[in-house]
């Protein structure tokens, strides 16, 4: 049956969700209609705490609900479309909790689509139209919809505030200018804004210059990394060229080797079949005049004995052996000590290079400049572990507590023969080779003693401090002095038995510290460093003096220690 007349107007069938007409109106058991969609989508937001409301009553449901069609509710609200009562354009909506209202309807209340900073009001498009209409509100400003117009009013004076108070930095009523503000640096809030305004437009300014600036370095460093990629790429490649021409060159000798020793056998073992044949032939030879020589022996007719006698008594010439067999033995062990002294030659250099190799891949030019610490905690973050190398400690130095503590002796200790070890008196080197940024500290005993930053090239049979490849500190009990290129230059500070050491080997520092209570400047050192350095001491009298490598508490490590490949390790 057809609907001549529908009296009910657009709100009742209208969703309370979307404040529109029922699109595919469903209905769920609590008896209240929603758009399907926007039911759907409010059960969704609910869908983590498996309990389903209504939005209108709240009953809630422990399962969803299985939505049907309202078809009743489908129906009133086509017959309103066809009698011109349609939705409203969406600038005609109804405000919901996010929406600034209309505060001039009545009811149900329209989103406001201005705010007037004079009537502190906010109007939907229908009530609006006045400001636009009337002249009496030319003056009044109209911005977009805002909750907060009330903040534009003095909470104490209840007046619009149309004033700024310069020396409290504050907006102000007139009232307000008058009374608690009154003697104060204060401005109408449209000069102030004026102001503002100019300085705004400047900060913009700067702010677009820096922006253009730092895309400009942002585009100087993607180039950069592309060049740097490209580099490394370039450097791969060539690295991994030069190592297969190597391993091709070494495969290559090692073939040649083993033809040569293989070609080498072939000819001595002819050799020795040769002359095994010939012994053969002459033991058969001597068996066979040995059993002449028997039976002649057991002649009994004397005087054909002496007739036969001489021919078969004389023997030939024996052949010599030792001589052939001791050259083949003389020369395969030859041949093996010339390939350990190749062997040896190769670990020395990959062991001299590589940290070198290294060094110049992590020492790069125009990197980003890391600031000097300053305190000891932030010294701390860099503390490294240093521990003594003895293959270099020289015959005069007692070493304990794990390698960390060295002592002067008188006695000659039992080291085995090293080419790194220390020939001056009292000398010793770290087993550690130092590449980055590190800190340590060393504590000494009674005596005096170098505490020194040096190269292991030819420093195993220098002093400290009289090359070019040395840095010693001199600690004693009333004076320091630093040593350099056989250049001695007193120290002036704190006394102390404990003294911090400090490097930056990319950047080139090295400093000396006097650690007590505070840590105060002893010496400082910028240089180019063009190799490994290692921490190093040098003991003097008397006999039971020592210096301790410090144990650190160490913090966060900001480069790691560089560590050989094992394939190309020269360690067992």
């Amino acid at each position: 049956m057809a609907i001549k007349r529908v009296d009910l107007d657009q709100d009742t069938f209208s969703c309370s969700i979307c404040l529109d007409l029922f699109k595919d109106p469903g209905t769920i058991p609590c008896g209240h209609s929603y758009c399907m969609n926007c039911i759907n989508g409010f059960w969704d937001g609910e869908e983590k705490k498996k309990i389903y409301s209504c939005p209108q009553c709240r009953q809630t449901f422990t399962a969803r609900p299985v939505l049907v069609k309202n078809i009743i509710v489908a129906d009133f609200v086509e017959e309103l479309k066809k009698t011109g009562l349609q939705a409203a354009p969406a600038d005609h909506c109804y405000a919901g909790p996010e929406d600034v209202a209309c505060d001039v309807c009545t009811g149900r209340k329209m989103k406001a689509v201005n705010s007037c900073l004079v009537c502190l009001v906010s109007y939907c498009e229908k009530h609006v139209k006045l400001h636009y209409e009337c002249p009496a509100f030319d003056k009044h400003k109209l911005v977009e919809p805002s909750k907060k117009l009330q903040e534009n009013i003095c909470s104490r004076h209840d007046e619009v505030m149309k004033m700024f108070c310069r020396t409290d930095q504050q907006s102000i009523c007139y009232l307000c200018s008058v009374d608690e503000h009154k003697g104060h640096d204060t401005v109408s809030a449209a000069a102030e804004r004026t102001e503002r305004q100019r300085e705004l437009e400047v900060s913009r300014q700067n702010i677009q210059q820096r922006i253009q600036d730092r895309e400009k370095d942002v585009k100087l460093l993607q180039q950069e990394v592309e060049a740097i990629n490209q580099s490394a790429d370039q450097t791969v490649e060539h690295s991994e060229k030069i190592f297969t021409e190597l391993i091709h060159l070494i495969q290559k000798r090692s073939s040649d080797v083993k033809q040569q020793i293989r070609s080498q056998q072939e000819t001595e073992v002819s050799r020795v079949k040769e002359l095994e044949e010939k012994l053969e032939q002459e033991i058969t030879e001597l068996k066979r005049k040995d059993a002449e020589l028997k039976q002649l022996s057991h002649t009994e007719d004397h005087i054909q004995f002496l007739h036969n006698y001489p021919s078969l008594s004389a023997l030939s010439e024996s052949i010599c052996f030792i001589t052939i067999h001791s050259f083949c033995l003389q020369h395969f062990d030859r041949v093996q000590r010339a390939l350990s002294e190749t062997r040896d030659i190769l670990q020395s250099i990959l062991r001299e290079k590589w940290t070198n190799i290294l060094l110049k891949i992590t020492n790069v030019d125009g990197s980003l400049p890391e600031s000097e610490p300053k305190t000891r905690d932030e010294f701390l973050k860099y503390s490294y572990e240093i521990t003594l190398d003895p293959n270099t400690a020289n015959r005069y130095v007692l070493l304990s507590e794990k390698n960390r503590k060295a002592t002067f002796m008188t006695v000659i200790q039992c080291y085995p023969n090293h080419p790194d070890r220390c020939t001056a008196r009292g000398q010793i080197l770290s087993r550690e080779s130092l590449t980055g940024r590190c800190y340590w500290e060393v504590e000494k005993g009674s005596g005096g003693a170098l505490v020194v930053v040096a190269y292991k090239d030819n420093n195993t049979e220098k002093r400290f401090g009289e090359n070019d490849k040395s840095w010693a500190l001199g600690f004693y009990k009333h004076r320091y002095d630093f040593k350099h290129n056989n250049i001695t230059t007193p120290v002036s500070g704190p006394r102390s038995s404990r003294v911090g050491v400090y490097l930056d080997h990319r950047a080139g520092i090295l400093s000396f510290y006097s650690v007590s209570e505070t840590m105060t400047l002893l010496h400082r050192v910028q240089t180019t460093f063009t190799q490994p350095l290692y921490a190093g001491l040098q003991l003097n009298s008397p006999t039971g003096n020592t210096v301790e490598f410090c144990m650190l508490k160490q913090g966060r490590v900001t480069e790691q220690k560089q560590k050989v490949p094992r394939f190309l390790s020269t360690e067992g």
